[in-house]
């Protein structure tokens, strides 16, 4: 199939604005952040900030960060910090952006924004009520690749979207105690991979009409798989499958009422993807970068950065009312789940 594809539309990682900034906890996703924005972007960490002040200077001591702080408090204080990236657990969220947001910083929330729609809104009130900039870390978003499907979208090379699927499952070694599996700390596989995969459908669709959800718990009551189908009236639909039990490769797509049909794999992290006819014959596009995975996570730092600097408050590419009806869908779904 004969195909020319539009260029990607992100923020370059190098040349544009620069920020500094500040990571409250230093946990597996701050290190990959700050690996990552590091090794590919003009964007710098000047601090850094833990519960405990020996785990805080060893993270800096890794990365050649240049504060390090034994409390949180002490890194929103900081005037050198611009942008404060929320990486804890899923249930400090919205008590960390808020702390970030009250002493007039940017954040940048690690996905789900909050546990429920209602956390993510009080972030959102304060940071439009402070007039400084929040935006949910859903980096995916900012991908070449996505860039390129959003105008393939937007041009209507589908036509019209009628129907949409996403898979995210990873096996998770059973521990009552750990992020994935405590309610305390937001567990469960739709709060922690269902934010890509039902942001996908919003993504692709828009704001969905009907939720249905059904799954297993695991033993601490989160949900341990979901199987969500969202309706668009009677002839739209998309499913979305998580799974904390089960590997699967993570995949995307999206079909056209002209017969064509995009697939994305891995549609989280850089890669590429294919587009074709239903029965046979694809064109495909490739990230020819060699960034991998959470490589990935560098292109929504310099998007922020970008942002920032023009002024505004929210990005255009992932708005927070995006993040409030994702996270309003993942209500509905772990509602009907009867997930902790």
């Amino acid at each position: 199939m004969a195909f020319v594809f539009p260029d990607p539309t992100h923020v370059p990682l190098r040349g544009g604005p620069v920020v500094r900034w500040g990571v409250l906890a230093p946990g597996a996703i701050a290190n990959d952040w700050v690996a990552a924005v590091h090794r590919f972007t003009d964007q710098r960490v000047v601090a850094v900030a833990s519960r405990s002040a020996e785990r805080a200077s060893e993270f800096a001591a890794r990365h050649g960060i240049e504060a390090a702080y034994g409390s949180y408090e002490q890194l929103v204080a900081d005037p050198q910090v611009d942008v404060v990236l929320v990486a804890a657990p899923h249930s400090e969220h919205r008590r960390l952006a808020l702390l970030a947001i009250d002493a007039g910083k940017h954040v940048l929330v690690e996905k789900p924004m909050g546990v429920s729609a209602a956390d993510a809104a009080e972030i959102v009130v304060a940071a439009r009520t402070a007039g400084v900039f929040a935006m949910e870390a859903l980096w995916s978003r900012f991908l070449p690749q996505t860039t390129i499907i959003r105008t393939l979208l937007d041009d209507g090379v589908l036509q019209t979207p009628v129907g949409a699927a996403a898979t995210f499952a990873g096996r998770f070694e059973y521990d009552p105690h750990s992020r994935a599996f405590d309610p305390a700390l937001g567990g469960g596989s739709l709060l922690d991979l269902g934010v890509y995969t039902l942001w996908w459908a919003h993504f692709v669709l828009g704001r969905p009409e009907s939720v249905s959800a059904t799954g297993e718990l695991a033993p601490t009551g989160v949900d341990a798989d979901a199987r969500v189908v969202l309706g668009w009236g009677p002839e739209v639909s998309a499913s979305s499958f998580t799974s904390m039990t089960v590997d699967l490769p993570i995949t995307a797509m999206v079909a056209g009422s002209n017969g064509l049909k995009l697939e994305v794999e891995p549609f989280v992290g850089p890669g590429g993807f294919r587009i074709g006819r239903i029965d046979g014959g694809n064109a495909y596009w490739e990230d020819e970068t060699g960034m991998r995975w959470r490589d990935g996570l560098a292109y929504q730092a310099t998007a922020v950065a970008q942002h920032v600097a023009d002024g505004r408050i929210e990005a255009p590419e992932h708005p927070l009312d995006t993040t409030l009806d994702v996270l309003s869908t993942i209500d509905a779904a772990r509602a009907q789940l009867a997930a902790r």
